[in-house]
């Protein structure tokens, strides 16, 4: 935590959400918030074996000292796919960091998708985003963050301000995955070859589970974002599959992405991909 106090207007909010294998159902069997931070209900667009979620964030937009905590945990054979309303967004600070701790644990069997729409870090914003993926025996995840530096479309550029990033999965109490950064608003970095090229669109997705193999790969690899001059790889390790994307369009970045899912998906889950309503509205 920051040791900077925190401004009277800052939020502080928690979120914890278990979902549970009932008969041949997923059902919300916990659901939990203090502060803004919500799931209305549990939604079944493709039967009663897969849980749909809507993370709300009624404040809109992440400000300085705001602190964010989102808790989900998964049980044995359930199945459950989470996603966002919109856009979201870390507003700029006046000096207090701003704190978005997600906690995602899925039992032995148990199916977790992580599929929150892109996330738009406007210039002197000071952000700290950390994920933790932990997986039991023989559970699958697929999760992705689209992440937009300054608003482009405004004229805006990440010429200031601070982002820390760290992403860690593990499974069977053995780390598989841990990536962390940090990237300066302003710094050399963002426009080398070696960091993020001058692109403005950073996006990520993994995939763990027990299907991944180079026919998936291959698959995968047949499939190509729209954006012209976009910089994008896919790569197997030996658990966990990576896809990478530098761009400057969010929409193109999460349309390649929603083509890999749906490739992904029936390999690794054994159904085919149902794209949630809310990212046509």
């Amino acid at each position: 935590m920051s040791a900077l106090p925190l401004p009277a207007a800052s939020w502080q909010a928690r979120l914890q959400l278990g979902f549970e294998r009932r008969d041949q159902a997923t059902i919300l069997a916990r659901r939990e918030h203090f502060g803004p931070l919500r799931v209305q209900k549990a939604l079944y667009p493709e039967g009663e074996s897969v849980c749909h979620a809507i993370v709300l964030h009624p404040p809109s937009g992440i400000a300085g000292g705001d602190e964010l905590e989102i808790g989900v945990q998964v049980g044995p054979h359930a199945h459950a796919l989470l996603t966002t309303p919109g856009a979201g967004k870390w507003y700029r600070s006046g000096g207090p960091e701003a704190s978005q701790r997600v906690y995602l644990e899925v039992a032995e069997h148990g199916v977790l998708e992580w599929l929150p729409q892109e996330t738009i870090v406007f210039g002197g914003s000071r952000a700290r985003m950390n994920m933790d993926v932990i997986l039991g025996h023989e559970a699958r995840f697929i999760g992705w963050e689209v992440l937009c530096l300054g608003r482009r479309a405004a004229g805006e550029s990440f010429a200031s301000g601070d982002i820390l990033l760290q992403t860690r999965i593990e499974r069977d109490g053995r780390p598989i995955w841990l990536e962390r950064g940090k990237l300066e608003g302003g710094s050399p970095l963002l426009d080398s070859s070696a960091g993020l090229a001058g692109y403005s669109v950073s996006a990520t997705l993994l995939a763990v589970g027990p299907s991944l193999d180079a026919a998936l790969l291959a698959a995968c690899r047949d499939i190509f974002p729209v954006e012209a001059g976009a910089r994008y790889g896919i790569t197997l390790m030996p658990e966990v599959l990576v896809a990478r994307y530098l761009g400057h369009a969010s929409e193109s970045a999460r349309e390649w992405f929603g083509a890999l899912w749906k490739r992904l998906r029936p390999a690794m889950i054994g159904c085919e991909a149902n794209t949630p309503r809310i990212w046509n509205t």
